[in-house]
């Protein structure tokens, strides 16, 4: 299938470009940027630094993608962008890549959502479905599991851990790490309960689903530390699979503490 490269485009020598590549009008490709089979560049797009867009995505008007990282300590070293296949970027989207105070690299997974003004910084880690709605704003080092929804004007501190399946609700201000299938809400971001809607989409069984609520309710109800009630908890609830994947992600810790409910009546 023959590419599509607009006369008023401009694409770098070097730059690497798969079959059946649209690049629109006015769009600029830098010279170490890969373009996947099919991507898409609709209009007035920017794709810059070592940069590599997976097979199938389209992006919108005046998005820039791979273009040096808001960070301070950056140097010019070389660092990396990476977007997984099939994902939609919407008008005006930022992308930064990776710095060498972390791995060098950011990396966005397949079949994302994110739609206008959404940014990712440097050096973090976007899983697979996700859907960042309109002015998402991730600080850098940040790793968002699969599945993860973000509200609109949602935004999250550095070095936040988003877990699997967890829905960040629109103008939420996180500076916490949210549990898998968690609901965050508010701002500053509280923890607002279980995602059951995202477990019933995700085809959770209902005993896992009435598991994981019962050892949510016992985790974080406040008769004990989060780290006390994960160590106690019963067996049976333990080895759900489910239940176990939130253990785990408290269990694994990292920068930022743990996004809590504010008061029993959020544990339901």
């Amino acid at each position: 299938m023959s590419n599509k490269i607009h006369p008023s485009a401009v694409v770098e020598s070097g730059a690497e470009i798969g079959s059946g590549v649209v690049v629109g009008p006015f769009c600029h490709v830098g010279s170490n940027v890969v373009l996947g089979d099919n991507v898409q560049l609709l209009s007035h797009v920017v794709v810059a630094g070592h940069t590599t867009i997976g097979a199938g995505t389209r992006i919108f008007p005046f998005a820039s993608i791979g273009h040096e990282p808001q960070d301070l300590k950056y140097k010019g070293e070389k660092t990396t962008l990476t977007i997984g296949a099939n994902c939609m970027i919407r008008e005006g989207v930022t992308m930064n890549p990776g710095t060498a105070g972390d791995e060098g690299k950011t990396i966005i997974g397949d079949n994302g959502v994110f739609l206008a003004n959404a940014h990712v910084a440097h050096d973090c880690v976007i899983g697979n479905n996700v859907i960042f709605s309109n002015a998402v704003m991730v600080a850098g080092h940040c790793k968002v599991g699969d599945n993860v929804i973000m509200g609109g004007g949602a935004g999250v501190h550095q070095f936040c851990r988003i877990g699997n399946n967890a829905f960040i609700g629109g103008m939420a201000g996180l500076e916490n790490d949210v549990i898998p299938f968690g609901i965050a809400l508010g701002n500053r971001a509280y923890l607002g309960g279980l995602n059951l809607v995202g477990m019933k989409r995700a085809n959770i069984e209902r005993e896992s689903i009435h598991s994981t609520r019962a050892a949510f309710k016992y985790i974080f109800s406040g008769d004990q530390t989060v780290v006390e009630a994960i160590n106690s908890l019963d067996s049976k609830l333990a080895n759900d699979k489910i239940v176990a994947s939130i253990v785990e992600f408290i269990k694994a810790g990292a920068d930022r503490s743990l996004c809590t409910p504010r008061s029993k009546d959020d544990i339901g």
